[in-house]
């Protein structure tokens, strides 16, 4: 399998990216099973990933963006059950294979979870007032923020601070990794030569030909991702 242009991450990268637990990761995109004995339950993978049939142990870029949406329904108490039945829901009406960071779900997302907590019976669990509530956060603009869609409606480049195109993530740049926009050099690499040359901005500047700037950016965001 080709994976260029599709980008690639370890499980523990993701989880940084995505602000998530690694078990949590295993268990949406691996499955996981539930109870003992006869009681004993399999739950299937949210999805299947586009790099599923390549030799290597990792994601790629949509997952990696879907599984941003998957933690914000879990923080609003959704469950895994009506997470993984507007999934598939919303793969067959959107046709897409990753419906969540498809642009299409910011009009039809409301409407498709509403659906799935029926079928999952999760709906009558809810008082009106936390209905409105969920209905309302579950297509917030924040998680659209920094996204840019291409032509096709999936998702092409997501720009992860807030108010800022500084630092991007692109499946064709790097194999998605973060990089600082203006000198497309990936931010660890630059952070940890920060690091290895004493912490001197202005000499890791000089090798790599790039402005100062470039690597307080990349410093600022590893520090970020790390706190």
């Amino acid at each position: 399998m080709q994976l260029t242009g599709l980008g690639l991450y370890t499980i523990p990268e993701a989880a940084r990216l995505a602000g998530v637990q690694p078990v949590e990761l295993r268990r949406w995109l691996r499955g996981y099973n539930s109870g003992k004995g006869e009681a004993l339950r399999h739950h299937p993978p949210l999805w299947s990933s586009e790099i599923s049939g390549a030799d290597v142990d990792g994601l790629s870029f949509h997952d990696l963006l879907e599984i941003r949406f998957v933690k914000a329904f879990r923080e609003l108490g959704i469950s895994l059950q009506t997470i993984r039945i507007a999934a598939t829901n919303a793969r067959e009406i959107l046709e897409s294979p990753y419906p969540f960071t498809c642009k299409s779900f910011q009009t039809d997302g409301k409407t498709i979870f509403a659906e799935a907590m029926r079928e999952s019976g999760e709906l009558d669990l809810l008082d009106l007032r936390r209905r409105q509530y969920v209905f309302t956060k579950v297509v917030q603009p924040s998680l659209y923020a920094g996204i840019e869609f291409g032509a096709d409606q999936r998702a092409a480049r997501w720009y992860p601070m807030e108010r800022s195109k500084a630092v991007v993530l692109d499946p064709n740049l790097a194999f998605g990794k973060p990089v600082v926009t203006d000198t497309a050099l990936r931010t660890d690499i630059l952070y940890d030569a920060w690091l290895a040359e004493d912490k001197d901005k202005q000499r890791v500047a000089r090798l790599y030909e790039v402005p100062v700037k470039a690597i307080e950016t990349a410093i600022r965001f590893e520090q970020r991702q790390a706190a």
